[in-house]
């Protein structure tokens, strides 16, 4: 992950080269590594680097051979190495990942993205055309967005984050998942058209339990790229606790093979990442290192050291206190750039935990974001009328995750200069699970299915005693939690108390008109909005990028999104 700002069309870009600098060196958080800039024609690219891949060579923006491309990426090309083979008359200059991006254009033109496995937003400069094109991953894991000013009509402006653009330009919107923006026709075009797509057709092939399995284990071993040390959040809920389980298999299977076949490293590349100088992408760890945070006593520290212990990982649990959370909001505000109450929630302690993650030496983690919303593991969804609005409601909240745990989850981490990949989102592990029947995804709790039952029934090896379990009994099956509920409960009942005392009736009663339709409907909502309004001189602008997350309504749900408010939570869990 990195940090890009460009601005297309700029009249005299010469004198706007300072002002660009400016911009970017906002979001210098995001790539404390290596600062890079260069115009062409009225076009500026700036880019800010977090060295994951290539740690030597990878300067940005890079420059095609013959100086006719330039290009600025923030993310990680999975299947960088296929696309070198495959396009193998390119004269490459570095060994980036993103480097392919060049060639594969040069190809296949604004299909290119079609082709790229992997969490991207990058832009491309033909300098020959004086053309722009623009392009984010399909499901929006990577920040990007575009802007617009009325002083300069032409000008199409692009940045890893909405602080970079609001000084600048009047309209301002977040770039939009699976979609390129080409300036030969002004216009912004879907590339991931995937089958699943269209919510309304309801699949009818009936789950595989094994495909399921392998294809996640796939994806987290395809996201193990890397020349700097890694690890795995582990909040001790399912998603997080089986990510970490197989991190864990394919680290010990990658340090193993290293160890006992190190002439033989071309046998392994599918498993670990191997560059083309045949160097394995080594973690600098020869043990995954876990890492949670919580309040003193938080549910998830418990399960969190529980997981930790059975699967083999070196475990860091931290903990913070809610004046610690309290005094972070301001800070956790400006770099989520929204006002959404579940996003800052959750965002405030892992935001914490980036920090001293950071401080580790560690530059890159894995998540669990997207299994909620693939599956249906909100407890809210055992509400769903029928299996039709359960897939429909899938099918959106996976569209929208871009708003919400993507961007949690990409902002959280790179305000610390810290990565954060997410196997649940890989377009392979999407394509399979969003195309079961969602009958098999239904919480019947008379049947004894929870939530995410067919996730956790795919790592069950209860029923064979020669497998290897990937996790404890009660963690497999541990109720969902929300990230937010689980670091302690205490923690959003701080907040609401702290509103509470922030937020007057008189205030509260008088919404701000510019505010519009989107009124706060709780004292701790609009005591957000003002804090974003404050950090955000246009805050008009800034806030058409953001979108609240709330329980489905129409399915009877409580407003509120803690889990604590489903019908369905059970109090009584236990993990002592």
């Amino acid at each position: 992950m990195c940090g890009i700002f460009a601005a297309y069309k700029q009249p005299e870009v010469e004198a706007f080269k300072a002002k660009a600098l400016q911009y970017s060196k906002r979001i210098r958080h995001r790539g404390p590594d290596w600062s890079g800039n260069i115009i062409q024609n009225s076009t500026i690219l700036c880019h800010e680097r977090l060295a994951i891949v290539g740690l030597d060579s990878g300067a940005q923006p890079i420059i095609s051979e013959d100086g006719n491309y330039t290009l600025a990426v923030n993310g990680e090309i999975y299947n960088h190495i296929k696309l070198r083979d495959e396009l193998k008359e390119y004269k490459y200059k570095s060994l980036s990942d993103c480097e392919p991006i060049i060639p594969l254009f040069e190809k296949y033109d604004v299909d290119a993205p079609k082709h790229l496995d992997g969490m991207f937003a990058w832009v491309l400069y033909d300098k020959k055309k004086d053309r722009i094109v623009a392009a984010r991953d399909p499901i929006g894991i990577t920040t990007l967005y575009m802007g617009k000013s009325s002083k300069s009509p032409e000008t199409r402006y692009f940045a890893s984050e909405l602080k970079c653009l609001i000084d600048e330009c009047d309209e301002v919107f977040a770039f939009p998942p699976g979609h390129i923006y080409d300036s030969n026709t002004d216009e912004i075009t879907r590339y991931f058209t995937p089958t699943w797509w269209d919510g309304s057709k309801i699949p009818q092939k009936n789950v595989d339990l094994k495909e399921v399995r392998e294809t996640l284990e796939l994806a987290v071993r395809k996201r193990l790229m890397a020349e700097v040390p890694y690890g795995v959040l582990l909040s001790g809920g399912l998603d997080s606790s089986l990510i970490a389980a197989i991190a864990s298999r394919e680290t010990k299977k990658a340090a193993a093979s290293i160890s006992q076949h190190k002439e033989g490293l071309d046998a392994n590349k599918e498993l670990s990442g191997v560059d083309e100088k045949g160097s394995l992408h080594s973690s600098g760890f020869t043990s995954l290192h876990s890492f949670a945070i919580g309040l003193p006593g938080a549910p998830d520290l418990i399960a969190a050291e529980k997981v930790a212990h059975f699967i083999g990982t070196i475990h860091h649990s931290h903990t913070f206190t809610i004046e610690e959370g309290l005094d972070a909001l301001d800070d956790v505000i400006y770099h989520l750039e929204t006002y959404d109450v579940t996003t800052i929630r959750a965002s405030t302690p892992m935001y914490l935990l980036s920090r001293k993650i950071k401080a580790q030496g560690v530059k890159m983690v894995l998540s669990g974001e997207g299994s909620d919303e693939i599956f249906g593991g909100y407890l809210y969804f055992a509400n769903a009328p029928s299996a039709a609005d359960f897939h429909s409601e899938c099918v959106q909240r996976v569209k929208n995750l871009h708003y919400a745990d993507c961007l949690r989850a990409n902002k959280s981490t790179m305000a610390w200069g810290l990565e954060a990949r997410v196997p649940f989102l890989d377009k392979e592990f999407l394509e399979v699970c969003m195309n079961i029947n969602p009958e098999d995804k239904l919480i019947k709790q008379k049947e004894g299915k929870i939530e995410k039952y067919i996730l956790r029934k795919a790592f069950d090896t209860s029923d064979d005693p020669t497998a290897e379990p990937y996790l404890p009994q009660e963690i497999l099956w541990r109720q969902k939690e929300q990230f937010s509920d689980g670091v302690g409960y205490s923690w959003i009942d701080g907040l609401k108390e702290h509103a509470e005392n922030a937020v007057s009736d008189e205030e509260f009663a008088k919404p701000k008109a510019e505010w519009g339709d989107d009124i706060p409907t709780t004292k701790e909502a609009y005591w957000y909005r003002c804090k974003f309004d404050r950090m955000f001189k246009n805050s008009k602008a800034a806030a058409t990028t953001v979108m609240r997350w709330i329980p489905k309504a129409e399915w009877g749900c409580h407003e509120d999104p803690s889990g604590r408010y489903a019908a369905t939570h059970d109090h009584k869990v236990s993990l002592e």
